[in-house]
């Protein structure tokens, strides 16, 4: 009887907490449903609901919609996901497999990478993008994903790689597959876990990086959903009811992704711990 107390209090005690967790979520969800008036009141949800606020909101421009916006940002995802992860997929191999001169030296500088506050590189990387030209399109935004994709996902692949067994690639040696056939054939079908780590992080960070967009584009039409959102505020007679709810929408696509590679993400995250 006693242990069935506690496992009913247990759950009584997630519940609890998973209320009060959501509680934000409720009340965003209300609140974009509400009269700018009605913000105020002590109530989760409107007597009566506008849901209005969410067409008027997605077309809140005369000239764009909030599709416009959407594709922008996803379009510039898709650069981003698929920079980082080859990349930063490559360059793990390299570090965990090949041999080369001053291979440990290399890998302590990119550690060090991980150390450097990101406001430092700022400026500089401002300065050269300007002088090329590259300033006010997705090429800043971009770019960097191609090089790497960051030292965290590099060092987060190389533990992953360096748990898989090397009889694997003595095997494929044997065979006659080369060290881009062992890399695409073998090594990167078994981390599938850990890339889909690094794409869901990769995604949710840089669909959030509201201050490198603020500081890359300036033109309306190359807008991203993030910058979209702040044209809420330069106007004179804020809707919020419409700016809540084009927030709400604008976190979709990073629930609904983590929601279907969650199995693999908690595999990935879970997997490199063990292996590290």
């Amino acid at each position: 009887m006693s242990a069935v107390r506690s496992k009913l209090s247990n759950h009584l005690y997630l519940a609890a907490f998973s209320l009060l967790m959501l509680y934000p979520v409720i009340w965003w969800v209300g609140a974009s449903l509400k009269k700018t008036a009605e913000l105020g009141l002590p109530t989760l949800w409107p007597a009566t609901p506008m849901w209005e606020n969410y067409s008027n909101g997605w077309h809140f421009s005369d000239d764009y919609t909030f599709a416009h916006f959407f594709g922008n940002t996803l379009l510039m995802e898709l650069g981003n996901v698929t920079g980082g992860v080859l990349t930063a997929a490559i360059v793990a191999y390299g570090f965990s497999r090949l041999q080369f001169r001053l291979r440990g030296f290399w890998f302590s500088i990119l550690l060090l990478t991980m150390m450097l506050p990101g406001q430092v590189t700022v400026v500089p990387q401002y300065i050269l993008f300007n002088k090329l030209g590259w300033v006010d399109s997705y090429v800043p935004l971009v770019l960097p994903h191609f090089f790497g994709g960051g030292a965290f996902f590099i060092f987060l692949l190389v533990q992953f790689i360096r748990g898989i067994p090397r009889d694997l690639d003595e095997a494929a040696k044997i065979d006659g597959t080369s060290v881009y056939g062992i890399f695409f054939r073998i090594i990167l079908p078994l981390i599938r876990p850990a890339l889909v780590t690094v794409a869901i992080f990769t995604f949710i960070w840089s669909w959030d990086d509201f201050f490198a967009q603020v500081l890359y584009i300036s033109s309306v039409d190359k807008f991203t959903v993030g910058l979209a959102l702040r044209m809420f505020i330069d106007q004179f007679d804020i809707q919020w009811g419409q700016l809540l709810a084009m927030s709400l929408l604008s976190i979709l696509p990073s629930v609904i992704i983590f929601l279907f590679a969650q199995k693999y993400f908690v595999e990935g995250i879970a997997t490199t711990g063990l292996k590290g």
